[in-house]
């Protein structure tokens, strides 16, 4: 077949249409030749085209096809010597996906053809295999890049007041029978008007998807029934997962993505993806061959400097992404920003982000990976979150990324498991991850919102198996149990699963309201794992990774516990919206506001008196009272003007008995208890008032929240209120002693 070639341009790279034909380019330093395949469709089992790329420029193989059009399927033939033992990796007989493919058709169809070695020779990976696989390969899709947004605006909430809802894309609709049987599972069902209404109904403003890029299948889960669930995979940087779409059509997949992100947008819902650019899917030196590894092996992934034959490995994977090559990095950057410009995302999670940031002498927080994103005109505006460790040496790097990054706070779940749980000495540290973490966010100019709040994510226990299980149960995925983390600081509350017993029950209901609580009332970015709003099991699978089926998906239909503890969050998030004294945008100074004596935070015991030292220091000590004021200087309106709150006190109690507390303050001050975990509805139906002074039963591994609403600070919010109106007067007519007067 004779196809019309034309030079076409070095930049950009990828498959481009341009109205008058398609442009192709690939990075490939090292290579000696790269041929263009077309398919004809899906199933073809060879190329209806070969067309070598003959123009080059600084490494850049292009060339222009004017017949081409959207829905083209191609992929790469890349020409070079086969040399393991220099880094060297290029075999022609196997075909290639485009690493900036913005859409990938079709699965790997498993098969030693799709190695690029001999397996079996006795030299493991040294003998080059010349059997094509173009068969069993998914295909690149040229696509055009138009989509009617409409009036799509994006929601742009701060982080500050970002509540963030981690889910999957597939397993949050996929058993939702009230959602069209084709669209569950589906970026479609997610932007579904009765999905999107759900959420903004429970009050997120954001939802943060587990990878949603095109990742692959393991062929050891898929001999095993099993396939690679979470996504954390990935072999195209710029394609969503087609799986994930209801429309098959080629390149229907980004149409389909698009219109999820304009409908979560057009209720006021914030899109943040989970993206894995620290490796990819084709693991370590026995993996597959499907793109970087034969396109350009020693460009895109980090080698041995004494053994190039072998990758070093940060990630768990087999294989960690060079970001310090400057086309790698520039591959990340380009992926990046293609999100945020063309599919309209707002933020990114970065999985085991310290990977992204290691030079020879380990994790640098002055790396140019975050130079790059920092100057950035358009990534530095967006929402970025690091997961800041990965499995290498130095990896765990809590409180070290540099600004603009937030960061998962695996310092506050841990401490929040340890509390409840009722582990001794961690009141102190109970005090910082309530107040944004300061000990490992306030410098470099950093904010509580730098800390993202979490109990449980997609790894590890849902908040219903922390508090149901002492020991992970993964039998399902088929390694004995062996897979998973064994320290989970989770509590069963004295039965190992399911239990008829009602107070074990009761109190598990308890447990996860108190994990709430905490994780929503206190300072930074609050993250919610989907599902544990009420109280979702995976049977105690803390490894779900490879669980495609119901113990990874949502099971819509409910009892009276599960909907009283969805009313109970949908409340606690609510409040949160409603006090900006829950989300400051500065971190507490522990000094008296303006207008009164009392100060920003202030910390009581049980007598009511304010914490000592000693207090601080003891083992024993797993009671506080946490006393917040609404006058404080930095809280801002819906307008960012100035603004005033609630004065809040938040009690917590991890003792194993009951404790009465003193409710502190002066004689004046009058306190209305609106939230007590001890009750099965959380919020109180009644408020109930006591004075200061007053001594209130604190239940046994209880929260409750108390609002002033008679004393010294309500005085000075009116004092306030009174001035604020002065000069709103006095800015209109320009006298301002006589709006003084008045007053």
């Amino acid at each position: 077949m004779t196809v019309k070639t034309l030079p076409g341009k070095p930049y950009p790279l990828g498959a481009t249409w341009l109205g008058d034909g398609v442009n192709f380019a690939i990075f490939g330093e090292h290579a000696t030749k790269v041929e263009l395949c077309l398919f004809d469709n899906i199933e073809a089992p060879r190329e209806s085209a070969r067309i070598e790329l003959s123009d080059q420029t600084e490494y850049v193989w292009h060339g222009f096809l004017p017949d081409a059009r959207p829905g083209q399927l191609y992929g790469f033939r890349v020409y070079g010597p086969y040399e393991p033992e220099r880094g060297l990796r290029f075999n022609d007989s196997k075909l290639l996906l485009d690493p900036y493919a913005k859409s990938i058709a079709g699965q790997i169809k498993w098969a030693d053809e799709m190695f690029s070695y001999v397996s079996g020779d006795g030299g493991e990976d040294l003998t080059r295999d010349s059997r094509d696989n173009a068969w069993a390969m998914p295909k690149s899709v040229v696509i055009d890049g138009e989509f009617d947004w409409g009036d799509d605006k994006r929601p742009e909430t701060p982080l500050s007041e970002t509540v963030i809802y981690e889910m999957h894309v597939k397993g949050f609709t996929q058993l939702w029978r009230d959602i069209p049987e084709k669209l569950r599972g589906t970026y479609a069902g997610v932007g579904n008007e009765k999905a999107v209404r759900y959420l903004k109904n429970l009050g997120v403003t954001a939802v943060e998807l587990l990878p949603a890029h095109t990742h692959l299948n393991d062929r050891a889960l898929i001999d095993r029934g099993l396939t690679n669930y979470w996504g954390y995979n990935t072999i195209g940087f710029f394609a969503p997962h087609t799986a994930y779409s209801s429309d098959r059509e080629p390149g229907g997949d980004v149409l389909e993505f698009k219109g999820m992100v304009r409908n979560l947008h057009a209720a006021g819902i914030e899109v943040i993806l989970d993206v894995v650019y620290n490796h990819t899917g084709e693991g370590n030196h026995l993996g597959p061959t499907v793109c970087f590894r034969g396109i350009d092996n020693p460009v895109y992934y980090r080698l041995l400097a004494d053994n190039p034959r072998f990758y070093l490995d940060y990630t768990g994977t087999g294989n960690t992404i060079d970001t310090v090559h400057p086309r790698t990095l520039q591959m990340v950057m380009d992926s990046l920003r293609y999100w945020v410009t063309e599919m309209r995302i707002d933020g990114f999670r970065f999985d085991l982000a310290s990977a992204l940031a290691r030079d020879a002498g380990g994790v640098d927080k002055f790396h140019v990976f975050f130079k790059v994103i920092e100057q950035d005109p358009v990534l530095s505006q967006v929402k970025l979150i690091a997961e800041p460790w990965d499995v290498g040496d130095g990896g765990y790097q809590v409180g070290n990324f540099p600004a603009p990054f937030s960061e998962w706070n695996g310092k506050f779940r841990d401490a929040m498991r340890g509390f409840w749980r009722g582990d001794e000495g961690l009141i102190g540290e109970i005090a910082y991850r309530l107040t944004a973490s300061p000990d490992l966010y306030q410098h470099d100019g950093r904010r509580p919102y730098a800390s993202v709040n979490f109990i449980t994510s997609h790894d590890g226990f849902t908040l219903n198996d922390l508090v149901s299980y002492n020991d992970k149960h993964n039998e399902a995925n088929g390694e004995e149990n062996r897979d998973g983390d064994s320290n989970n600081r989770s509590w069963n509350c004295g039965a190992e699963g399911p239990t008829d017993d009602p107070n074990i029950q009761a109190f598990r209901r308890r447990q996860q309201r108190n994990f709430l609580t905490t994780l929503l009332l206190s300072q930074g970015v609050p993250m919610l794992l989907g599902g544990d709003e009420f109280g979702r099991t995976q049977k105690g699978n803390n490894n779900a990774y490879c669980q495609d089926n119901e113990i990874s998906w949502f099971n819509w239909q409910r009892d009276e516990h599960e909907k009283g503890l969805l009313e109970f969050t949908r409340k606690l998030i609510r409040l949160r919206r409603e006090h900006p004294v829950f989300r400051r945008g500065k971190f507490f100074e522990g000094k008296p506001v303006p207008g009164g004596e009392i100060k920003d935070v202030m910390w009581f015991n049980p007598g009511g008196n304010e914490m000592t030292v000693e207090e601080w220091q003891s083992p024993f000590v797993r009671c506080l009272g946490m006393l917040i004021s609404g006058d404080a200087v930095d809280l801002l309106d819906e307008r960012g003007e100035p603004a005033h709150d609630d004065t809040f006190l938040l009690l917590i109690n991890a003792h194993y008995e009951a404790i009465p507390f003193v409710l502190p303050g002066e004689e004046d001050l009058e306190w209305g208890q609106i939230l007590d975990t001890v009750d099965e509805d959380g919020f109180l139906k009644t408020r109930k008032k006591f004075s200061s002074g007053d001594e209130v039963d604190l239940g046994a591994r209880s929260a409750s929240l108390f609002i002033l609403t008679q004393g010294e600070p309500l005085r000075a919010r009116v004092e306030s209120w009174k001035k604020r109106a002065v000069a709103a007067f006095a800015a209109i007519t320009g006298e301002e002693e006589r709006a003084g007067k008045k007053l």
